[in-house]
């Protein structure tokens, strides 16, 4: 692959080699890679203005679709839905997603609050509840401090109700946790490049490289 793809999130850029993922803060990707032919996505409409003007990127995100999406459905989850056509996504970054594909066709899913945002909303309850995760925690029984309680309470509903619609579907994880939350499960697939996999997939289908 000679271009870069990047997927622009809502608190950092993603850029894709071929090799390798960079996750840049906006400021600096701009700078660094402005020179540079590049395929994008974006979530991040407060940046559309700037990074539209500049001459080597083009925005592929209105050649994102999916056979069953809905009007609101965000570009890198239309995207991680393309780069397979079975199985079930888990992407967890600052939300948590999960997303449904069968035979190529979009069958739903949900938006969960993500680990970061789950430990900011125990914050605001009371100070108490002030605690970083326990990426060590047993699901095995139950905890007996404060800190252990809300690793287990946080973990364990993730894990929940992703069994809940995990069962004979291939699982596919990606995201920043999603390498972390992949461990509390058997036989699944953790893939950092997936968006990248379904930008690839468009690019390809719609001949614009």
């Amino acid at each position: 692959m000679n271009i870069l793809l990047a997927d622009i999130g809502n608190t950092h850029f993603h850029i894709y080699d071929g090799k390798k993922i960079e996750h840049l803060a906006y400021a600096d990707a701009i700078e660094k890679y402005k020179e540079s032919k590049l395929f994008y996505i974006s979530v991040k409409h407060q940046l559309s203005g700037e990074i539209s003007s500049i001459k080597n990127w083009k925005n592929i995100s209105s050649l994102m679709h999916i056979e069953g999406e809905y009007e609101t459905m965000g570009v890198d989850r239309k995207a991680l839905c393309l780069s397979h056509r079975d199985g079930l996504f888990v992407d967890a970054g600052s939300a948590i997603t999960l997303d449904l594909v069968e035979s190529g066709i979009y069958r739903g899913g949900y938006i969960f609050p993500g680990i970061k945002a789950m430990l900011e909303s125990y914050r605001t309850i009371s100070p108490a509840l002030d605690t970083q995760l326990n990426p060590d925690i047993s699901l095995e029984q139950l905890p007996s401090t404060t800190k252990d309680g809300i690793s287990y309470g946080i973990i364990a509903s993730i894990k929940a109700l992703i069994e809940k619609h995990s069962d004979g579907k291939t699982l596919y994880f990606t995201g920043g946790d999603g390498k972390f939350l992949s461990t509390f499960f058997d036989d699944v697939i953790y893939d950092d490049t997936l968006v990248f996999r379904g930008m690839l997939k468009v690019i390809k289908d719609k001949k614009i490289c």
